[in-house]
């Protein structure tokens, strides 16, 4: 049960991990295209450049994931390892949401340009999912940690 729950998670991460791919190398550059010819170089290129930075911590994290996984499949989710690599996903979350919350005002700008108020809904929505992601790693880092430091101290008395 176990094994095909992390496998449908791991097919997950890489599905979810190739559609971002597939967005950085064919998406992008053909809104690119269309962008610098209605927009400024000096609003849209700075959006451009985080949207592909921002893919660094996206796939850092997505790596992070997959170690985790497979402490689940050795048995070993109980340890220092998870711990970090938790950390690590929270960290990545919160870059990518500080990343799209600096370029908001550029994107604010560039929706009252186009008069399209979801340019800057989809900004703030990827601020507020990274957000949560990474208050939610955190939280599980807390707890787990504070179960090995009881799994620790139990077997020291034993």
């Amino acid at each position: 049960m176990r094994r095909g729950t992390t496998l449908f998670l791991r097919i997950t991460v890489l599905v979810i991990g190739l559609a971002v791919l597939a967005l950085c190398v064919l998406g992008l550059p053909a809104i690119a295209q269309d962008g610098m010819e209605y927009f400024s170089a000096a609003v849209f290129l700075p959006v451009l450049i985080v949207l592909y930075v921002a893919a660094v911590p996206f796939y850092f994290a997505l790596y992070q994931a997959l170690r985790l996984l497979s402490y689940i499949d050795k048995s070993i989710a109980f340890s220092e390892l998870s711990v970090r690599a938790l950390k690590m996903i929270k960290y990545c979350a919160f870059a990518i949401s500080i990343l799209f919350a600096a370029i908001s005002p550029l994107l604010l700008h560039m929706a009252d340009q186009d008069d399209a108020p979801g340019l800057l809904a989809i900004g703030l929505i990827i601020v507020a999912a990274s957000l949560v992601i990474g208050v939610f790693a955190a939280v599980l880092q807390m707890l787990l940690k504070e179960a090995i430091d009881i799994k620790s101290e139990n077997d020291l008395t034993v």
